[in-house]
């Protein structure tokens, strides 16, 4: 029986899946932030490599490369994929519609492999649907992408590309800064400028608003400070130049309801423009995937379009299916090259 794992190297994130004939049996995620260094990741690597088990083939795809320790997404690339082969042995690097590549490779074709691991979920998307859109919220990003015709039919490869076309959003429901959401709230009857600092994350959002996935948390607050609903009103608080104890916490959780609002928004918007270049037409069906897959339910609803999460697309063990959703670029991997 062929083993395959997925492995899918983010800026603050490890994830992988493991397949045992075609059949998803582990799914896990480790915080590995790179902008201090690679030791973190190093050290997810080698735990996640206990925990997973011995493979027949490792597939690695990445975002990292963008993390500020690297000069370049070149030198991201090479230095992640060494990394790989160091932690984790014989490795394949996925490079996108270029299929897999060996690491020795890499360098070349790093254009392909930067920030490719939303192509795998794509990928596979469009092996089980002729026409959708696949959306994956993550703790960062969202991803948005069309298939057509049984084809991935992305505008933008590059990140330079994909969020030109709307296809990459820079908003996640953990990691996203609130301030970059949106640039004032409604109190008192009036539109508050907010404060341009990274006083709090859309995690604090969802955590006032009981909203937030269990276990999806994994990085400091914005001000080091505990991870519980009053410590989160007291940064959303800070946003609007303001103390917890000036309002209510119906008021903060109002807010917070703004918040998450315009976030959604900012997805729906994009997707409307992605739309806008294909000849794809509501109703078809929108793929759910990320941390966040749940919130694109809502994101359907308003497209009027039906929702069906990643999970159903992939064999998947019992007690697994939110944890594939969660890790859906390492889970597509094991499916796209399961023998």
């Amino acid at each position: 029986m062929s083993v395959v794992i997925g492995w899918d190297i983010g800026g603050v994130h490890l994830k992988a899946a493991r397949a045992e004939g075609g059949r998803i049996t582990k799914v896990a995620q480790y915080a590995s932030p790179l902008k201090a260094g690679t030791e973190r990741l190093q050290e997810a690597l080698a735990k996640a490599r206990t925990e997973m088990g011995d493979a027949d083939r490792n597939i690695v795809t990445m975002t990292g490369e963008l993390a500020d320790i690297f000069a370049s997404r070149h030198e991201g690339v090479e230095r992640l994929t060494r990394l790989a082969v160091e932690e984790l042995g014989a490795v394949s690097i996925y490079a996108g519609s270029a299929g897999c590549v060996d690491p020795q490779d890499a360098a070349a074709r790093s254009a392909d492999i930067a920030s490719a691991n939303w192509h795998a979920c794509a990928a596979l998307a469009a092996r089980r649907q002729t026409d959708a859109l696949f959306i994956d919220l993550g703790s960062t990003t969202t991803d948005i992408v069309p298939i057509a015709d049984g084809k991935v039919a992305a505008r933008g490869f590059t990140d330079v590309e994909r969020l030109a076309a709307g296809e990459l959003v820079y908003t996640g429901l953990v990691r996203g800064f609130v301030m970059a959401t949106t640039n004032h709230a409604p109190l008192h009857g009036a539109w508050t400028p907010l404060v341009n600092e990274n006083f709090a994350t859309m995690a604090d959002v969802h955590r006032v608003l009981g909203t937030l996935p269990s276990g999806v948390d994994l990085m400091a607050t914005a001000d080091g400070r505990e991870k519980t609903v009053s410590a989160s009103r007291a940064r959303l608080a800070r946003l609007l130049g303001a103390d917890a104890a000036d309002e209510d916490d119906e008021t903060w959780k109002l807010i917070a309801l703004w918040f998450a609002e315009s976030q959604l928004r900012a997805i729906a918007n994009a997707a409307m423009l992605v739309l806008s270049s294909t000849a794809l037409r509501p109703p078809l069906p929108i793929v759910a995937a990320g941390i966040g897959f749940a919130t694109i339910a809502e994101i359907a609803r308003r497209l009027g379009c039906p929702h069906t999460p990643f999970d159903e697309f992939l064999d998947v063990s019992p007690g697994l299916r939110t944890a594939v959703c969660q890790c859906a670029p390492a889970a597509a991997l094991t499916a796209l090259f399961s023998a």
